[in-house]
């Protein structure tokens, strides 16, 4: 994908405050058919963002000098859609800061890590050690988070995930790391709901991947479903071959599947159940989230739903036109969260927050609203009023249902 440089100016983004009402409520639902057999559940067109969100541009009126935001996370490899969906959001933001503030231009820096916790240390020990990085949005994936988090924590360097959704990633003592969503202790819960209640599966099958992702979310998602889980089993990353779990689905004859991983090895997986016969829903979560699971599972994607702790920011109207004006396609999942971190970060800087210590303590004690959400942390890092939201296969494109696991 090509990322341009973002060219929406001030009266642009202060377009934004004019999309008043309450944070994340959806409004104008339309009616609309799924797949052959999936449920009819009705879309929603548009969402409302607070009237008083914080933007990136900020009142033009920031100094600083030599100063760099980072992105750490997957650019290339299997999942690296999901990473470039962020990094177009920070490039976004960042841009639209400084065009506004001549005064305080910011450097962005960008560390691939392929998605790869066996990869990613390499990439965060070189970002720490460059003393004009202040922070950081990344990294995307559970993983490599797990991976890395001591590093940041040694260097006092802040990191905000728009992604990593692991439960366990709060509960190392960390005080350079946060959350920018909910966690799979929310996903999980909201997900079964979902699958039973909305989609009226009595019966469901849970397959999850070798990931700290998909074993966290997994867990969470297994305790909810409760009896209504009539099997599990696990595939590894990078397989490609699904008839030892398919058999074991079709012979356990669910009314859905619930995956839990990402979308490199979902995509085939559904496409390889949908050949053998499987009526039923295929439910995934954020990771799975992605166009590239339709372009790669082709017309088997009919039967998918998706859960997230997500908003989908192509229904925000301004900044859809914004992103797609800048690298030529429609935001994707978490360019919105990506986007409004980076926002965080450069309302410290423009608030003279200009060393690590300093930006660290500001993050700490946030409390304004974004696009996507309201952004205050606990003590530990997480969001303190997260919520889920549901997706689903239409006309291939993926859709927005609405809040899910109320």
């Amino acid at each position: 994908m090509m990322r341009k440089n973002a060219i929406a100016g001030v009266a642009a983004a202060a377009a934004l405050l004019l999309l008043a009402g309450c944070a994340n409520q959806a409004a104008t639902p339309s009616s609309s058919s799924g797949g052959a057999g999936q449920p009819n559940i009705p879309t929603v067109s548009t969402v409302e963002s607070p009237k008083d969100a914080v933007l990136p541009a900020g009142d033009g009126k920031a100094t600083c000098s030599n100063l760099t935001l980072g992105y750490i996370g997957a650019e290339t490899g299997p999942n690296a859609q999901l990473g470039i969906n962020i990094v177009n959001g920070v490039q976004l933001a960042i841009d639209q800061h400084n065009k506004s503030n001549p005064g305080c231009q910011v450097n962005f820096k960008k560390f691939d890590t392929e998605g790869d916790p066996n990869k990613a240390t390499g990439p965060v020990t070189q970002a720490v050690s460059e003393a004009d990085i202040v922070g950081v949005v990344g990294l995307p994936f559970s993983g490599e988070s797990k991976a890395t988090g001591n590093i940041f924590e040694q260097q006092g360097l802040v990191h905000l995930t728009p992604s990593a959704t692991n439960p366990g990633l709060t509960k190392n003592g960390w005080t350079t790391f946060f959350r920018a969503l909910g966690n799979d202790s929310q996903q999980g819960p909201a997900a079964a709901k979902f699958v039973t209640d909305t989609l009226k599966a009595k019966k469901v099958y849970l397959v999850q991947d070798d990931s700290d992702y998909g074993i966290g979310l997994a867990t969470a998602t297994s305790q909810a479903l409760g009896s209504a889980q009539i099997g599990n089993d696990k595939v590894t990353t990078g397989q490609k071959d699904f008839s030892a779990v398919i058999s074991k689905i079709m012979n356990a004859k669910p009314d859905a599947v619930y995956y839990a991983g990402y979308y490199a090895e979902a995509a085939p997986l559904d496409q390889q159940l949908v050949a053998k016969g499987f009526k039923g829903s295929f439910v995934g979560p954020d990771g799975v989230k992605d166009d590239q699971f339709i372009k790669l599972a082709g017309d088997a994607s009919k039967n998918a739903f998706f859960t997230c702790p997500c908003i989908p920011g192509e229904l925000l109207t301004t900044f859809e036109g914004q992103y797609k004006a800048a690298f030529n396609a429609e935001p994707g999942t978490y360019s919105i969260e990506g986007y409004d971190a980076a926002t965080v970060l450069l309302s410290g800087i423009d608030a003279g927050k200009n060393t690590r210590a300093a930006l660290k303590d500001w993050v700490k004690t946030y409390d304004k609203d974004g696009l996507s959400k309201k952004y205050k942390w606990d003590s530990t890092g997480e969001l303190q009023a997260p919520a889920v939201y549901g997706y689903k296969i239409d006309n291939g494109k993926i859709v927005y249902i609405g809040q899910i696991g109320k």
